[in-house]
């Protein structure tokens, strides 16, 4: 099946897109499209990740669970949205533990391009929805797939942080390499969370890691 995605990614995860569930996926979601539905993120920005962060310079996995479901919203990168889009309220609290840890000022958006592009792989467990229904894809395959995408980072990398925040998240562990990687777990961002996932200072942590192994840390600012 051809597959529009970043070509190291490809190769990486050849198998996966020859598997029988993977071509079921493909057809659900391309079913619904035809009967009209409205599915976010955009077909263009369905595997915007792996495009903005090649297998070669993850840093750094922050695991969300699917994409926004509002229009507009959704851009194929965890927790993040386009510039001109309100930053929802997990995001805004992702900024405020980002202040508290590195002193970075929050940007006047919403838009994580600039971490991805820095080795920050921003990946949603499932990777489409429907329009204001979440977790309306959660049975189409894709935690398989993103299941194996995780466990190919832990087997084909060394040193990388994994951000698991929530419970949902958490569940992923078995899937990682402790011994090569850093997992660093807390609470959801959510304010649903109460105030749960303030002060683990996960930035600092994994530039102290990477740093450790000798790689570059990452920079966490923003371009406004």
């Amino acid at each position: 099946m051809d597959v529009k995605i970043q070509k190291d990614w490809k190769f990486l995860l050849k198998n996966e897109f020859d598997q029988l569930y993977f071509e079921k996926l493909v057809s659900t979601v391309k079913d619904g499209k035809a009967l009209g539905m409205e599915i976010y993120p955009p077909g263009k920005l369905i595997f915007n990740a792996f495009e903005l962060t090649p297998p070669d310079e993850v840093k750094a996995v922050i695991l969300g669970q699917d994409p926004y479901h509002n229009p507009g919203e959704a851009m194929g990168l965890c927790f993040s949205v386009p510039k001109g889009v309100r930053i929802p309220p997990s995001l805004v609290n992702i900024f405020k533990e980002l202040k508290m840890d590195l002193g970075i000022d929050p940007p006047g958006h919403g838009d994580l391009t600039n971490w991805a592009q820095n080795g920050v792989l921003l990946l949603n467990s499932i990777l489409t929805v429907t329009r204001n229904q979440p977790g309306s894809h959660k049975d189409f395959g894709w935690q398989q797939f993103t299941d194996a995408v995780i466990r190919k980072i832990s087997d084909y990398k060394n040193h990388v942080v994994f951000m698991l925040w929530g419970n949902y998240a958490k569940g992923k562990v078995p899937l990682i390499d402790a011994n090569k990687h850093l997992i660093i777990t807390a609470a959801h961002p959510s304010p649903l969370a109460r105030g749960g996932f303030f002060g683990h200072k996960p930035f600092s942590a994994a530039n102290k890691f990477l740093e450790s192994k000798g790689v570059a840390r990452i920079d966490w600012s923003f371009e406004n």
